[in-house]
């Protein structure tokens, strides 16, 4: 949870922005109504506050003495205010200000508080700037860095090649045209031969005037174009919304490979994924397991208890397994069914992790619902295998028959392949 140092005098505005707080649970705000008080509030809490949202206009600080001290402190702050004065507003963003906002309507300050959590984000997400001329990439990188963004820099399209290349988390390319040794757009060509709009932002840039130029770039694969001469707040607002855009995408991605009642990935999530750990396996000799775990009795605990209480033992099996073997791919795969893929492990190895886990599962207790002092207890079966086959699917496959040997044999027991 984020502190954050709130300096705000009128009592209309703070009634607001508590209400508003309360759709940001992440933000623990810490509220002064004096310069004096925001003072005191920070000598407490100090390195705590993550960022300040700060009134220029205070009863004994009529003139932002608040945001200077806070910028002395080198602290993310966002000025909210009742006047509009365009040479204070272009002042205070050149100070280093996160944003310069007018207390207009609810949709102002739920933007705040958006901004807040918006830095907290952006604390994890990596930017590349591709620009040769080195001022412009010195501005640039100051500009995302008061953003709090993680910023590399390239000097020319092959640079940035290479820095991709290291670095294949970064999110967003802000490439300029004219560059040695290779120029943004292709740059921008060669990125997007492997390289989707949905995983890698890129926006052009460029001082030329031709207005065919955002067009050619967008063409070539660019997500968006900025045109130099910027200001401060329109290079924070096309970042901010295709950042957006892709996270936005990625929950799309991720709620899509779920499954819905555990939340652990599903078969369509395993496969993706397990082609290609397999792949890799094979092509370079490593070792790769497969297990295949299945609850026992399943039909029984539905029928004698009912099916909600059948989707508690899911769930709980779920949690489970996802906390023992959060480095793997775990996944539901149907019905009581689940199935891990545990690259680098060999036969023994999976083995041990597994049946370490199947019989930590039948000591568990599991309660059957919210008040309910009625507790069961259930055992799984398991194959393991490391024998690769042709294929993920039919190691799948072998893995599924040495579970149903174990099913055999008795249950609650977990058998490989030797």
């Amino acid at each position: 949870m984020n502190k954050v140092l709130i300096v705000e005098d009128s009592s209309t505005v703070t009634k607001i922005l508590k209400h508003l707080l309360k759709q940001h649970p992440a933000i623990m705000p810490l509220f002064a109504s004096s310069y004096a008080e925001g003072q005191q509030l920070y000598q407490q809490h100090g390195n705590n506050i993550f960022a300040g949202i700060i009134d220029l206009n205070l009863p004994d600080a009529s003139n932002g003495e608040m945001v200077d001290y806070l910028l002395h402190k080198e602290l993310p702050v966002i000025v909210l205010t009742a006047n509009y004065h365009e040479e204070k507003r272009e002042q205070l963003l050149d100070k280093g200000i996160v944003d310069y906002i007018i207390k207009e309507s609810r949709y102002s300050y739920n933007y705040a508080l958006n901004l807040i959590e918006r830095l907290e984000k952006n604390q994890a997400i990596k930017v590349l700037v591709a620009e040769d001329s080195r001022p412009t990439r010195t501005f640039i990188r100051a500009l995302l860095e008061k953003h709090l963004y993680q910023v590399l820099e390239a000097a020319n399209g092959l640079e940035a090649l290479e820095v991709l290349k290291e670095n294949p988390d970064i999110k967003l390319l802000i490439t300029d045209y004219h560059m040695p040794e290779m120029d943004g757009f292709e740059l921008v060509r060669s990125i997007r031969h492997s390289v989707d709009k949905s995983d890698l932002v890129i926006i052009g840039l460029s001082g030329e005037g031709k207005g065919s130029l955002s067009a050619k770039f967008i063409k070539n694969g660019a997500n968006d174009f900025l045109q130099k001469p910027f200001f401060h707040e329109e290079l924070y607002c096309r970042v901010m919304h295709n950042i957006e855009e892709l996270e936005l995408i990625e929950r799309i991605r991720d709620t899509a490979n779920r499954d819905f009642l555990t939340n652990l990935h599903n078969r369509r999530y395993y496969f993706e994924q397990g082609e290609q750990l397999h792949a890799s396996a094979v092509a370079n000799n490593t070792p790769i397991a497969v297990a295949v775990l299945d609850i026992d009795h399943f039909k029984t605990i539905n029928d004698n208890y009912g099916h909600k209480a059948g989707d508690r033992v899911l769930v709980f099996l779920a949690h489970e397994l996802q906390h023992a073997f959060s480095r793997f791919v775990v996944a539901r795969m149907g019905g009581e069914e689940f199935s891990l893929i545990l690259p680098g492990l060999n036969n023994e190895q999976a083995f041990v992790l597994i049946d370490k886990f199947r019989s930590l599962l039948a000591s568990m207790s599991i309660p059957l619902g919210d008040g309910d002092s009625n507790e069961i207890t259930v055992t799984a079966s398991v194959g393991v295998t490391n024998l690769t086959h042709g294929n993920l699917d039919e190691q799948l496959h072998y893995a599924d028959q040495l579970l149903y040997r174990a099913k055999e044999a008795g249950r609650n027991i977990a058998v490989s392949y030797t």
